[in-house]
């Protein structure tokens, strides 16, 4: 009875979070049992955000924040799949990233190519900037863990900036999205450069991360 009765508090937040996970389970569950690798689940996504990115570079911003959601649902699905098949592996995670980065520059490069094409030089400017601050956030944080154990301070990961686009895309309000991504990436990778001097100068840096510090 007393459980019964908490689980009538919870937050509807809370029976969201286990409605999506549930369904997240069964769709993976389905996907997984069509002998589809992961591997050509993380292609898959880069097909579609490359649509997605076709779509920003011609306006049609509903059209392509929908692209992107399902690409958002493709890059999860891969790494659960894998999962769920037992064959998650270094270069599948390798893959994975790298072709990550291939998809934000694509979705960036759209929006560039869409203000370049209506004459508003200013936020192709901006849309660059963000393009150049997202990759810099991945950039940071892989090369300070090249040199110290983990760097993963700051807020502005690839989930945050795809809901941003996804929200820029999907209530037409892309100019206010593309500011937060290029303003708060930027202090994400000023707060990393910050976080590993720090780590460096404690001396909490790897083995083999002697021979490159003069950088």
């Amino acid at each position: 009875m007393q459980n019964n009765r908490k689980d009538l508090n919870r937050p509807i937040t809370y029976w969201i979070g286990e409605g999506a996970g549930w369904l997240l389970q069964h769709v993976v569950t389905g996907l997984a049992a069509t002998g589809i690798t992961p591997n050509m689940f993380t292609f898959f996504a880069l097909g579609v955000n490359s649509c997605a990115a076709a779509l920003f570079a011609m306006g049609r911003f509903r059209a392509a924040a929908a692209a992107l959601f399902l690409a958002a649902f493709l890059d999860m699905a891969d790494g659960q799949v894998a999962r769920r098949v037992g064959r998650v592996t270094a270069f599948g995670a390798f893959l994975d990233s790298t072709l990550d980065r291939y998809s934000d520059l694509a979705l960036y490069m759209g929006l560039v190519v869409y203000y370049t094409l209506i004459g508003q030089v200013f936020y192709m400017v901006l849309a660059a900037v963000a393009m150049a601050s997202s990759f810099m956030v991945s950039y940071s944080r892989a090369r300070a863990e090249s040199l110290i154990p983990s760097c993963k301070v700051g807020f502005m990961e690839r989930p945050e900036r795809l809901v941003l686009l996804i929200l820029g895309g999907a209530f037409n309000r892309m100019a206010p999205a593309l500011w937060v991504i290029a303003v708060i990436s930027t202090i994400t990778v000023i707060h990393r450069v910050a976080y590993t001097w720090q780590e460096l100068r404690a001396g909490r840096s790897l083995p083999e991360a002697s021979a490159t510090q003069a950088f």
